[in-house]
């Protein structure tokens, strides 16, 4: 009976293991780039250059709707494409084929009245040029310039108590140091739903005025 109370112990911890070295593992992708111009704590505000999202409007609860539009973003970069034609015209031009992107972090959602914009930002090899078309009409892809955001930084589940805990830190941050913002705020998941929750990252961040 110990023998086998020792062995479930060990194969408990070796599930454990797994699943702290999955999350960093699996979140090894490429994510939106910027700098750095001032921290205070887990809060920063940072310049991001310009990039490309993969967007899907969704409506809903928040959960439903980061769901539902991850699933459509993730059928796009898993091929639901048309690749962008590279040589000239012919007559018996071929059908085009599709083409898989790879995974980048975050999901991004942002509140905009009653819909929930999800996105997912591609990755910086692409240009609007070479990103293959949506076959699904619902995934817009949308080039945005650089940015000034204000971002707190957090972990746990992205459950909406922890969000709006960490959204009103920030809030009260900004507000503080008078620091004036612009548009909703939006939430940034950077890791898969089986990371345990001390080791994800995630983010509320506002784009705040220069």
């Amino acid at each position: 009976m110990k023998k086998k109370w020792i062995l479930i112990a060990a194969l408990i911890g070796l599930v454990l293991i797994g699943a702290i070295a999955a999350g960093p593992i699996m979140s090894d992708v490429e994510t939106p780039k910027y700098q750095v111009l001032e921290t205070q704590g887990n809060i920063e505000i940072r310049r991001y250059d310009p990039m490309i999202i993969a967007e899907v409007q969704m409506r809903g609860t928040r959960k439903t709707a980061v769901g539902n539009g991850f699933r459509l973003l993730a059928d796009y970069i898993f091929g639901n494409n048309v690749a962008k034609r590279t040589g000239p015209m012919t007559a018996q031009a071929q059908p085009r084929k599709s083409l898989k992107i790879a995974m980048t972090a975050p999901v991004q959602q942002q509140r905009a009245n009653d819909i929930w914009q999800i996105s997912f930002v591609m990755p910086s090899t692409y240009t609007m040029a070479t990103l293959p078309e949506p076959a699904n009409k619902r995934v817009a892809l949308k080039v945005q310039n650089s940015r000034l955001y204000a971002a707190i930084s957090f972990s746990g589940l992205n459950s909406d108590d922890n969000i709006q805990k960490h959204e009103k830190v920030l809030m009260a941050h900004l507000q503080k140091n008078n620091i004036n913002v612009t548009g909703q705020p939006k939430y940034a998941f950077y890791n898969p739903p089986w990371t345990l929750p001390f080791m994800r990252r995630n983010e509320v961040l506002v784009e705040i005025i220069n």
